[in-house]
């Protein structure tokens, strides 16, 4: 089976090593000259020991277009539009392993590749997933959403292995917005571990975080359930409780008196939380849902107000009904 992988990141290269391994041809594009040098001479761009099969780059989108009807995008969330515009995925079927809102539209990943190519297939792949784990086979376990039940086993099938387990949802509001949505809660996550709250502290963000996102997800169109699996829960533990999760290093930062700005140059990738919590703020507003935990980090992330001061009036909020009606 032939692939394209539109990112030569991190995950994308982490997707593509993980399919190259089972056999399929794939071909990443990558804007990175040094990224598509070291793929093509079969290195991995990020990780020194691990050797790359059946997998090439190339700086020409139209190579990916070509390449394959299987398209999988891995790029950044706020750069998927201006790319893909360029290309034809109308008779394409999209496999999107991004996670973000879009700024300004606050669409969805299968959002804006409908809107640019109606007639294209779309599916979302999402959950806990590591890149350095995936490149190196280490056990994964992922959700596959789309529509289209006989495509989408298809799909499961060119990615399943024993260590790459996919579980199919034909909810793919839901896990498209788990896969947003946790990044903001793992920046909170990353504050609160800054400023050594402890566990506890942690603990209680990310459940009460997770009935933030189920509150935004149910008024979206969204299932409930959807939360409790893999692209919610499971995404948004790992994210918020691993120092490797660049969401809670970039809250981290901030704790520790980093402007944005300095966090986003010292880890050096995209912060997706970071713009997402920008659509979450307007959504919430215009939704009229609940969210102080988002909202206590587009405080600080984004209108720049002092740290303590917002972490003191979230903790001084009055005390609810645990389990509200949604």
């Amino acid at each position: 089976m032939k692939v394209s992988v539109l990112g030569g990141g991190r995950w994308g290269t982490a997707l593509a090593t993980h399919l190259g391994r089972l056999g399929h041809e794939v071909l990443v594009y990558e804007r990175n000259e040094d990224v598509v040098k070291k793929i093509n001479e079969g290195r991995h761009p990020y990780i020194q020991d691990i050797t790359l099969s059946n997998v090439s780059a190339t700086q020409n989108l139209k190579d990916a277009e070509s390449h394959s009807d299987y398209l999988v995008i891995a790029l950044p969330v706020q750069a998927i539009r201006e790319v893909i515009k360029h290309i034809d995925l109308s008779k394409k079927v999209v496999i999107s392993a991004s996670k973000g809102l879009e700024v300004g539209t606050y669409k969805r990943v299968s959002q804006i590749v409908k809107e640019i190519h109606s007639s294209a297939v779309v599916f979302s792949l999402s959950g806990p997933s590591f890149a350095s784990e995936v490149s190196k086979g280490l056990p994964t376990a992922l959700v596959l959403a789309g529509e289209e039940l006989e495509e989408l086993r298809r799909v499961r099938d060119i990615f399943f292995s024993e260590n790459f387990r996919v579980y199919l949802s034909t909810d793919i509001i839901g896990v498209e917005l788990g896969g947003a949505l946790k990044n903001v809660i793992a920046i909170a996550c990353g504050i609160s571990d800054g400023l050594g709250y402890g566990e506890n502290a942690r603990a209680s963000l990310i459940t009460r975080g997770l009935a933030e996102m189920v509150r935004i997800g149910i008024s979206l169109g969204a299932k409930r359930e959807t939360f409790y699996g893999l692209s919610g829960m499971g995404d948004l533990f790992l994210t918020a409780s691993s120092s490797q999760s660049r969401n809670r290093t970039f809250g981290f930062l901030l704790s520790k008196g980093l402007k944005p700005e300095d966090a986003f140059r010292e880890i050096g990738q995209v912060v997706e939380g970071a713009h997402t919590v920008k659509a979450v703020k307007k959504l919430s507003g215009e939704l009229d849902i609940y969210t102080p935990i988002c909202l206590a980090v587009y405080q600080v992330v984004v209108e720049g107000q002092d740290l303590y001061k917002i972490v003191r009036s979230l903790l001084l909020r009055p005390p609810k009904e645990e389990f509200e009606n949604l």
